[in-house]
């Protein structure tokens, strides 16, 4: 996919997205009718009590689903319409995923974990090497990298998952609930380190939570309500410090 960010002022537009599922006879609607766009650098929060539809919505921006109706467009290419083939490679090359249970690799060390999306993407070994090391100590880990997963704390494995999300140099990383299994103290180290990603880097970002205080990390907050979009306001940017 070329990259036409320079001449879109929106990095990511969704428009009239739906999903329905459908059980037994009841068809269920995940998502309503939902529109918003992001600029290159945001830090959007999603918000919502549990089952508002974020999920959904995340999955779809991410091309791990498909909406029922409506566009996604990504770096000014429709995604809605791509088969599973052109998916993968969507998200390979331009999305960066960190969940909220981490999704490592328990045989793999802190290094390959990190590394592995760019073994996926056939990366030449200095190349990878390089790129590696760079996000190691970017987000603090450079005493862990033979360490495996379960040998790290709930808030070193998910700077490993961010390190990850962001080795492909995604054009958008999307954080479901990142900080969902950790403590608050945790919590709040991990959204510094994903805000210090996206002033550095300028990495968009763009997560889900229902925790007020993760919220207010946001540079943007987007209120979601049984599966529409209820409200858009403009949140602390940061200004919440542990």
């Amino acid at each position: 996919m070329p990259q036409h960010q320079h001449q879109h002022r929106n990095i990511l537009e969704v428009k009239g997205i739906t999903k329905e599922y459908h059980l037994g006879k009841t068809v269920i609607e995940a998502l309503r009718g939902v529109d918003f766009s992001v600029r290159p650098g945001d830090f959007v929060s999603i918000v919502g009590p549990s089952g508002c539809g974020k999920t959904t919505l995340l999955n779809i921006i991410g091309c791990i689903d498909k909406p029922t109706a409506g566009t996604v467009i990504l770096d000014g290419v429709d995604v809605s319409t791509f088969d599973d083939d052109r998916e993968a490679d969507t998200r390979l090359a331009h999305i960066g995923f960190i969940f909220q249970s981490f999704n490592l690799v328990g045989v793999l060390d802190v290094r390959e974990n990190i590394e592995f999306p760019l073994i996926l993407a056939k990366l030449p070994k200095a190349e990878r090497k390089a790129r590696v090391d760079y996000l190691v100590d970017l987000v603090g880990l450079s005493d862990f990298v033979k360490h495996k997963p379960d040998e790290l704390s709930g808030g070193q494995r998910q700077r490993v998952a961010i390190a990850r999300a962001l080795v492909n140099k995604p054009s958008l990383v999307i954080a479901d609930e990142p900080t969902a299994n950790l403590d608050s103290a945790t919590s709040l180290v991990i959204m510094e380190a994903m805000r210090r990603l996206n002033e550095e880097e300028k990495v968009t970002f763009i997560f889900s939570t229902h925790n007020e205080l993760i919220e207010r990390y946001a540079t943007r907050v987007l209120c979601i309500k049984d599966g529409l979009i209820t409200g858009e306001r403009r949140a602390g940017a940061g200004e919440v410090r542990p």
